[in-house]
């Protein structure tokens, strides 16, 4: 028996078609060790959504919803440009470790969202997340939250 993480595929099951400037993913990025609070800080937060904004700027992913918890970051992302997914979170990851010592688990979890049904529902989830951690009363209190579905 096989003990530790195992590498998660990133890419379309067979027969599925790739529609990247309408898929939108359910994305997950954790922090090692788990339980330290590495990201629910102000110039953390800053300088991840100063990287969010330049990866958007050059066409390579297309945010709709992030939110960072003390130790893992959720997001609703579409991935338009011609990178791959994982080199695109790779990039993230790398740059925020590099800038702001951010440890990162390896790999990251993804969910291809299939329906406006399944991303409203991924969106109630991320954002009632520091609810559910107890960290705030209401979900729209905490401070570590860019909702661009409110902006529309």
């Amino acid at each position: 028996m096989e003990i530790g993480r195992k590498k998660l595929p990133h890419e379309l099951p067979p027969g599925v078609m790739p529609n990247p400037e309408f898929e939108v993913y359910f994305i997950t990025i954790c922090c090692e060790p788990r339980g330290l609070n590495q990201l629910a800080l102000p110039e953390v937060w800053q300088a991840i959504c100063e990287t969010m904004d330049a990866r958007q700027s050059v066409g390579d992913i297309r945010v709709s919803l992030m939110l960072a918890m003390p130790d893992h970051l959720h997001a609703l992302i579409a991935f338009p440009g011609r990178k791959p997914m994982e080199k695109v979170i790779g990039n993230v990851k790398a740059w925020l470790a590099k800038s702001r010592g951010i440890e990162w688990q390896s790999g990251f979890f993804d969910h291809r969202l299939r329906s406006w049904e399944s991303a409203e529902e991924k969106r109630r989830y991320i954002l009632n997340n520091p609810v559910r951690a107890g960290l705030v009363v209401e979900g729209e209190s905490w401070p570590f939250q860019m909702d661009q579905f409110e902006k529309r």
